[in-house]
């Protein structure tokens, strides 16, 4: 405890970081307020459907991953997944248009247009899912006993317009989170929304065991320690590494000479880190914008596809995510590049040629440890789902894997060790006394 807050008074001293850490704080209370602002016209009374409806089933996470927007029917309702939904599309153009390629290799003016062509298109998504969910808020609201009008009307321009133009302002925030608050700031506002429905949830699932007849409250307390098993496990597969060894030849510099210097390449097991996971369920989003408002839900499609407990949901969305975690791998690891800075620097990996026998190595290497990394992946994934099979209630069932829990992990160690970088570089010391590393998303340690 003593070393906890002797970090804390550390943290104060440095003015650039107080600051940042400020600026967050700053952007999101913005961002919890702005979550709470009804659109104009709604009455907050008849929106009880909606929010039974936003209770259980996919409708749950998309309103946790909005951070309770949705549910509230606010100017923030469509959150940052219109953002994150035309990354993926733009990211994927990069994989097979030869345009978009050209763009990824143009350094930094390629990858401000690229920004400039998802931004354009993210208005292009909040354009159509803005009059969806105008579409099932009416439905919602007539079960209330309240009727909204839409249409081509001034309501629908007008609430559409608002829609876009309050998701638009939270990926503003979530940019100016990066630029001068602690960084990440996307994945940031995905965790504080996430956050914010832990203590709900978590109150709730205390409530329901304790009114259960026959060891409520042990039950309530083996989940919890079951809540931290798996914690640990995300933990352990974030920061996972396999170490390539890299042997550095003879060389002289000046009147020294060194060599026979062994050094590592650290590979993550799960390099892709939580942006599999996010990518899976923003195509997983797809069935409630297109048919969830407006079906009856009797069709087999919609049934399963709407509702995140089913057995087909998560086989397809296990599958998204271990295809996309190669995928994300490929973008972010590039072997030939690591063989050539090898190879630029004589340094070789005892046993293969530098060179293209180098890439090959790694990339081989790097194909082996992301199978059992992607599939773990996907088994923490899905385990919001068996947790349900147990009786856990659908809202403190999310923490038990899935998206928010891999999120939650993934941005608090990514955070964490930004804090502990910025505290080595003047000289103080970090979290830990044991010279314990903080690894965050590439793997890298904070010193």
């Amino acid at each position: 405890m003593k070393k906890f807050f002797q970090t804390i008074s550390n943290i104060w001293k440095i003015e650039d970081l107080r600051i940042r850490i400020g600026i967050t704080f700053l952007f999101v209370l913005i961002y919890r307020f702005g979550s709470f602002v009804v659109l104009p016209g709604i009455n907050p009374d008849a929106l009880t459907a909606l929010h039974a409806q936003t209770a259980g089933g996919l409708m749950a996470l998309l309103d946790m991953f909005s951070g309770g927007a949705f549910s509230n029917a606010s100017i923030f309702a469509l959150g940052i997944m219109p953002y994150i939904s035309a990354s993926i599309i733009v990211q994927l153009l990069g994989m097979a248009i030869p345009y978009f390629q050209k763009l990824q290799k143009e350094g930094e003016s390629g990858r401000n247009k690229l920004n400039q062509i998802t931004r354009y298109l993210t208005v292009a998504i909040l354009l159509f899912q803005g009059p969806s969910y105008l579409a099932n808020l009416q439905v919602q609201m007539a079960q209330a006993g309240q009727m909204i009008s839409l249409g081509f009307n001034s309501f629908t321009i007008v609430s559409t317009i608002i829609l876009c133009a309050g998701s638009m302002f939270v990926m503003w925030l979530g940019e100016r989170i990066t630029d001068k608050g602690i960084g990440n700031g996307i994945s940031f506002i995905i965790m504080i929304g996430i956050i914010a429905r832990l203590p709900e949830a978590l109150i709730q699932e205390f409530m329901s065991r304790l009114n259960d007849a026959g060891g409520g409250l042990v039950l309530f307390l083996a989940e919890i320690v079951v809540l931290i098993l798996v914690f640990a496990a995300a933990i352990a597969l974030v920061q996972a590494t396999r170490n390539i060894p890299v042997q550095y030849a003879k060389r002289m510099v000046g009147n020294r000479q060194y060599g026979g210097m062994r050094q590592y390449i650290p590979l993550k097991v799960n390099a892709a880190n939580v942006m599999p996971i996010i990518f899976a369920q923003a195509i997983m989003f797809i069935p409630v914008a297109i048919i969830g408002f407006t079906s009856d839900g009797g069709n087999w499609f919609t049934r399963n596809f709407t509702d995140n407990n089913t057995f087909w949901y998560n086989l397809v969305f296990a599958l998204l995510i271990i295809v996309f975690t190669y995928f994300y791998t490929a973008i972010i690891i590039n072997p030939q590049q690591m063989a050539e800075y090898l190879k630029r620097d004589n340094g070789f990996i005892p046993g293969v040629k530098p060179g293209k026998k180098t890439a090959d190595y790694i990339d081989s290497v790097m194909s082996r440890i992301t199978l059992p990394g992607s599939i773990f992946l996907a088994i923490v994934a899905i385990l919001p789902a068996f947790a349900r099979l147990f009786g856990v209630s659908q809202g403190f069932a999310q923490f038990f894997g899935g998206t928010s829990l891999l999120i939650l992990v993934g941005v608090i160690l990514d955070t964490l060790q930004q804090i502990e970088g910025h505290l080595k570089m003047r000289h103080y010391d970090g979290f830990f006394d044991n010279g314990m590393k903080i690894k965050g998303r590439y793997g890298a340690s904070a010193y």
